[in-house]
C-alpha cells in the first residue's frame, strides 16, 4: 500500500514538475500597501485591480492554482526567500541588483518611471531641474534608487508607500515625486492630483530601472518560473493581457 501511494505520488509530481509549481496552491506574493490601479483591496476586503486580473490569468493560462498573500513591500523578498511565499507578482522590476537574490520570469509589463510636480512649477524630468528640491520616492524601490544615484543635488523623503508621497506632493510638502508612469497617471487623474501633471520621463539606467516587471521566483525553482513565462505568453498572445489592459488603461504599458 506505502509503494502504491509512493509511485501515485511521485508520478503526481513528475506531471506537475518540480517545485512551487507542483503544490497544491502557489503563493503569490502582492504588496500589502494599496497600489492602485494596479493592487488594492475594495470596500469588502478583495483584491483588485489590474495586477489582480493579469495574475489570475496567468495561473489560469499555467494550470497554476494560486492564492493572493500580502506581503509588506519591505518584506516582499525575504518572505519568497523564506518560503513563506512562493512568487512576487507586484510591479516587482528586474534589476541586477536583485537578480542577485532571486530569479524573474520573462516581463509581463514596462513602462518608463516619470516625475510629477504641480502644474506651477517649471521643472523637467532631469537631474539639474531638480537641484535644490524636495523629492518623495518610496522606499525599497527602484525610485529611491535611481533617485540617489541621480538626484544628488536635491533633499530625497522616502515613504513607506507611494500613496503617503502623492498626499505630501498634494499638500506641498514636496516639490516632486518619481514612480511608475501609469501609475501617477492614475493619480493625477484624480481630484487630488488635479494640482499636479507629469512632467516627464527620468533617462532611462536599465541597471537601476530594470528591464520591465516581472514575477520573483526563489533562485533554482526554474518549473514555476518556466510555468508563469508559459501563462505570460499565453495572456499575450491571445489577447487577453491587451483586454485587461483596455480596462484600466488608455495605452499599452507591455513592450519588448
Amino acid at each position: 500500500m506505502k509503494l502504491k501511494t509512493s509511485l501515485l505520488a511521485g508520478l503526481a509530481a513528475l506531471a506537475l514538475g518540480a517545485g512551487a509549481a507542483a503544490a497544491d496552491q502557489v503563493k503569490i506574493g502582492i504588496a500589502a500597501e494599496p497600489y492602485p490601479p494596479f493592487a488594492s483591496p475594495d470596500s469588502a476586503g478583495n483584491w483588485v485591480g489590474w495586477e489582480v486580473e493579469v495574475i489570475d490569468a496567468v495561473c489560469k493560462a499555467a494550470a497554476l492554482d494560486c492564492v493572493l498573500t500580502p506581503v509588506a513591500w519591505d518584506g516582499i523578498i525575504p518572505s519568497l526567500t523564506g518560503k513563506q511565499i512562493d512568487a512576487i507578482m507586484a510591479s516587482m522590476s528586474i534589476t541586477e541588483e536583485r537578480m542577485q537574490t532571486i530569479d524573474f520570469s520573462n516581463p509581463y509589463y514596462n513602462t518608463p518611471a516619470v516625475i510629477v510636480a504641480d502644474k506651477s512649477l517649471d521643472i523637467e524630468a532631469t537631474p539639474a531641474s531638480l537641484a535644490g528640491k524636495i523629492i518623495g520616492v518610496q522606499a525599497s524601490t527602484i525610485h529611491q534608487a535611481y533617485a540617489n544615484a541621480y538626484f544628488g543635488d536635491a533633499e530625497i523623503r522616502v515613504y513607506q508607500t507611494q500613496d503617503e508621497a502623492n498626499q505630501d506632493l498634494y499638500a506641498g510638502r514636496i516639490d516632486a515625486t518619481q514612480a511608475d508612469s501609469i501609475a501617477m497617471a492614475d493619480f493625477v487623474a484624480t481630484d487630488a492630483g488635479q494640482c499636479c501633471e507629469i512632467k516627464g520621463a527620468v533617462a532611462n539606467d536599465e541597471a537601476i530601472l530594470g528591464k520591465g516587471v516581472g514575477a520573483g521566483v526563489r533562485k533554482g525553482d526554474d518549473a514555476l518560473r518556466e510555468a508563469l513565462n508559459k501563462g505570460i505568453a499565453a495572456i499575450l498572445a491571445d489577447g487577453t493581457h491587451e483586454a485587461i489592459t483596455a480596462r484600466y488603461f488608455t495605452a499599452p504599458i507591455y513592450s519588448e
